[in-house]
């Protein structure tokens, strides 16, 4: 696990990247680094470690509970689809909004996913744009959530 600051300014978003591969970590880290959005990512490498994490075990018992997910579903061990289960099941968890980022294009993951209520769903490779995109519509929504909240 790695965390990484980036909060300039204003509430910081709590991001947790669930991706195993580090060329996905970087291009990621990259992407909110780009578009400026105040952040602190949580990188967990394997699903057992990201379960530990959002369960506040361990060395997490202090952790930060995540403003949202960021998961790949084709993790080592405990995979991702696991892990989308366990916060589905949850109720201390299954409020915190998920992002698959994943290599499979299969339609039984994505409907097993669209039943576990991910909110969205987007198939590797990720060009930069592309995870750009993504970055600006977490910002948006997390920008109007924090507003609502102090109105």
């Amino acid at each position: 696990m790695s965390t990484v600051d980036d909060a300039p300014s204003g509430v910081p978003i709590e991001i947790l990247l669930v991706e195993d591969d580090p060329g996905d970590v970087l291009i990621t880290r990259e992407a909110f680094a780009e578009h400026k959005v105040s952040n602190r990512l949580t990188v967990c490498t394997d699903g057992a470690d990201a379960l530990r994490f959002l369960r506040r075990e361990g060395a997490y018992v202090g952790a930060a509970r995540p403003d949202i997910v960021l998961l790949d579903l084709n993790l080592p061990g405990i995979d991702g689809r696991a892990v989308l289960a366990a916060i589905h099941a949850d109720p201390a968890l299954n409020d915190i909004p998920v992002v698959v980022l994943t290599s499979s294009r299969t339609e039984q993951d994505y409907l097993r996913s669209r039943e576990l209520r991910v909110d969205t769903y987007i198939t590797k490779p990720v060009d930069f744009d592309s995870l750009m995109h993504v970055v600006r519509r977490i910002e948006t929504f997390f920008i109007s959530v924090r507003r609502a909240a102090t109105a």
